[in-house]
């Protein structure tokens, strides 16, 4: 569970990374055991990308425990044994391979588990999107070796496999999420259909979901839509991080701001590390609250 844990907190920090510069930015609501509130109850695309993304964070955090011997029931791969080869030649499989096998293997029972029991469109809707999460780690998987021989010939090279940084996953995790594909679940509740008439279907690899998301603009509780008053944006950018797009057309506050930074840093002899203060003013673009009427309309 502490293994768990960890993986918890990496995810959570990836998907705030990964939405910072979006209305909804991935914030955690406390006292509640979905993390992020009333927002995971609607079939959006962020919830379908909570799920993968939570699923793939498990699986990364269980396979680098068992590779760094933190758990008594896994290890290093046991699968990654004798000789094999590559595009450069031959190698010998060696050091500690991540075990990559047990981390998805325990993904799927542990997370998967309240979906198996629940049998709804939902449960099927977050089935997919583990799936996807937990693939989306195997995808990455690098293949790291040493060279062995006179002078670092490379005549003989050792290999194992390696978990790549899990900011690739969520990179690839949140490409998906921008092609998401809207479903409808299938009468029999057993698979997906596209959602209109000309939609593509969906994929293993797509993030799928049902409901369309709101705008985020304004607090709305009923949606968990913390809106984006006091959010701050960025003047020039046209982009989702610029004021026009995250503060929903409403406009911003502008506060200037000193900040005081280290630099002309010296090292003397010996031994420390003498710098300047230096001081540079900024401003800071926030977005404005709805009109008050607007705002109780939505709460």
């Amino acid at each position: 569970m502490r293994s768990v844990g960890e993986g918890a907190r990496e995810w959570i920090r990836e998907c705030q990374h990964q939405f910072r510069h979006h209305r909804w930015n991935c914030t955690t609501v406390d006292r509640d055991h979905t993390v992020f509130g009333r927002v995971m109850l609607r079939s959006s695309r962020e919830a379908a990308f909570v799920y993968a993304i939570s699923s793939a964070g498990v699986v990364h955090a269980i396979t680098r425990a068992c590779s760094q011997g933190e758990l008594s029931v896994c290890s290093c791969d046991p699968y990654t044994r004798g000789r094999h080869h590559d595009q450069r030649g031959d190698f010998d499989w060696g050091g500690c391979s991540d075990n990559i096998h047990y981390g998805v293997r325990f993904a799927k029972a542990f997370v998967d588990a309240k979906e198996k029991r629940l049998k709804d469109a939902r449960a099927l809707m977050n089935l997919h999107n583990n799936r996807c999460g937990r693939t989306a780690v195997r995808r990455f998987l690098k293949l790291e070796c040493k060279c062995h021989g006179v002078s670092g010939s490379c005549t003989l090279r050792t290999c194992w496999r390696a978990l790549s940084d899990f900011r690739r996953t969520g990179d690839y995790l949140r490409r998906r999420y921008d092609g998401a594909v809207q479903v409808t679940a299938t009468q029999d509740g057993a698979n997906f259909t596209a959602a209109r008439q000309g939609y593509r279907r969906a994929t293993r690899t797509d993030l799928v979901y049902f409901d369309n998301s709101p705008d985020y603009c304004v607090l709305d509780k009923a949606a968990g839509s913390l809106g984006t008053a006091g959010r701050v944006c960025s003047k020039t950018s046209k982009g989702t991080d610029g004021c026009e797009i995250m503060c929903c057309g409403r406009g911003y506050d502008t506060t200037r701001v000193t900040r005081v930074t280290q630099c002309e840093c010296k090292f003397h002899w010996c031994c420390a590390v003498r710098c300047k203060e230096c001081r540079n003013t900024v401003d800071i673009h926030t977005c404005k609250a709805p009109k008050k009427a607007e705002w109780l309309d939505q709460t």
